[in-house]
């Protein structure tokens, strides 16, 4: 006799965006007519492909996204920054180089932006200071107004461009803007506010979905569900299945949904039942954490779930003037609290099992 196996009901979505490196310049404080910042990207990996990507951050809050051909991309994915995408534009640089050394950022991108306007983007840092890198969870979500998902940007040897010895040019139609300044200096060193990360990991936490969803199948006591993307580690309680923490493998490094009081196998819970509890998320220690809520209520048709992430972020600064911009800068550690998740599970007219989540702004 075969042994029965347990349906188990997993609400939760993980999805990783591979990157190589990343650069933001900003020049805020001294716009162009249309745009106010730049953010290269360098993709190499078998879902994007290989070459260059510079998002144009517009004073509208959308985003123009310039690419190489060479790059397979979803423009879905770009309603997580700012006010959504406004063009996505193939793009023959006739520049696009960006690497980081022992004395800091080398970069030169050089193309034709959608308003015909030539565009330069200039960095030779030679600064012979060793640099001290730390990482941290970059606050890109706080400027979507209509998110599909959390946006989570860990980045990784993440550093500022330093002032002393650096040649920094950024030109529109041959003018040139002043890129911004940090606030404060770091490690003794005035700062601009372009900043770097060699080893980024990009992840998309719970995206918006309306579709069917499959349970998972687990033998009575399984301690653990496992495929190539996930890790679900389950513990049990009167023959009942709960997900403790699931963890999302990548080749940078995993990232963890913790629930230290254990998320209710929901398919079990009982009509009228109402279930609460916490959830950590978490990737490399150094970054830290986001902590929350969530809420499940089952009724006679229907199980709802609300989660939201009222803890923000909790860094681990390595040192003083980190705790500095953290208190100046309250963005940093706060965005994540005004992002609510909501989700509805239902079986359709044919029993299949289906989701409707969405996300929206607190």
């Amino acid at each position: 006799m075969k042994e029965k196996r347990i349906e188990l009901i997993n609400p939760f979505i993980i999805d990783v965006e591979p990157m190589d490196r990343l650069l933001l310049v900003n020049f805020e404080k001294d716009p162009d007519s249309v745009y106010i910042g730049f953010e290269p990207q360098v993709f190499n990996d078998s879902l994007h492909g290989k070459g260059h990507l510079i998002i144009a951050w517009r004073g509208d809050g959308k985003v123009d996204v310039y690419h190489e051909s060479s790059l397979t991309l979803k423009k879905e994915n770009y309603d997580i920054v700012g006010n959504g995408l406004e063009n996505m534009i193939p793009t023959d640089f006739s520049n696009a180089f960006y690497e980081i050394n022992d004395t800091g950022v080398k970069a030169n991108y050089q193309f034709d932006d959608f308003y015909n306007r030539r565009i330069k983007i200039i960095i030779t840092e030679e600064n012979p200071k060793k640099r001290k890198p730390f990482s941290l969870l970059a606050p890109m979500g706080d400027a979507a107004k209509n998110p599909s998902a959390l946006p989570l940007i860990f980045l990784h040897d993440f550093y500022f461009v330093r002032r002393k010895a650096t040649e920094l040019k950024i030109s529109i139609d041959e003018k040139l803007h002043q890129p911004d300044a940090l606030p404060v200096p770091m490690d003794g060193a005035k700062m601009f506010y372009t900043r770097y990360s060699p080893r980024p990991l990009i992840a998309r936490f719970n995206p918006a979905f309306n579709g069917v969803i499959s349970p998972v199948y687990l033998f009575l006591d399984q301690k653990k569900i496992s495929n190539k993307d996930y890790d679900i580690h389950i513990q049990w309680e009167n023959d009942l299945p709960g997900i403790k923490s699931i963890v999302r493998k990548n080749q940078t490094y995993p990232i963890r949904l913790d629930f230290p009081e254990v998320f209710p196998n929901i398919r079990s819970l009982e009509n009228s039942a109402v279930y609460e509890g916490t959830f950590v998320i978490s990737g490399d220690a150094a970054v830290g954490n986001i902590s929350g809520h969530y809420h499940v209520e089952r009724t006679d048709h229907a199980i709802n779930l609300k989660l939201v992430p009222s803890g923000g972020w909790k860094p681990k600064p390595t040192k003083v003037s980190l705790n500095i911009l953290y208190i100046v800068a309250k963005i940093f550690t706060t965005w994540p609290k005004t992002y609510k998740w909501t989700a509805t599970i239902h079986h359709d007219n044919g029993q299949n099992l289906q989701k409707n989540s969405r996300w929206e702004r607190i």
